[in-house]
């Protein structure tokens, strides 16, 4: 099987949270496919744990290790698919990024992210749940 998966799924399996063995056995043998933004997104969430103290700069590199060994391929989305997802839905680009990744290459998406979930299953794009 196929997924197209997102920040809150590598974030997951990165830093070792609960959910990291389940999306590990969910996964195996399974091509990932994520959004190009995916990269930003995680920048973006390791930045926003190193403001708040959650982990340091060494933390980080060790995860950014972890997240290089994650056998991953990149879908560009148009923008324009983007912005009509995020009007229409009335979400943010990153999500809309997801959910066009979802649509375009009509593999359902594995994320934590329950707001994601219900702005996906409102696209038509499959949903595969995770369970913690």
């Amino acid at each position: 099987m196929n997924f197209v998966v997102d920040t809150s799924v590598i974030i997951s399996v990165i830093t070792n949270e609960k959910h990291k063995k389940n999306l590990i056995k969910l996964t195996d043998g399974a091509e990932l496919t994520a959004p190009s933004s995916l990269h930003w997104e995680i920048g973006n969430g390791f930045s926003a744990m190193m403001k708040r103290k959650r982990v340091n700069l060494r933390q980080t590199s060790t995860a950014m290790d972890a997240y290089r060994d994650i056998p991953l391929r990149f879908s560009d989305i148009e923008l324009d698919t983007a912005l009509e997802l995020s009007a229409k839905l009335n979400i943010y680009a990153y999500d809309a990024y997801v959910i066009g990744c979802a649509l375009k290459h009509k593999y359902p998406i594995l994320t934590l992210d329950k707001g994601l979930m219900k702005a996906a299953k409102k696209a038509g794009a499959a949903i595969q749940e995770v369970k913690p």
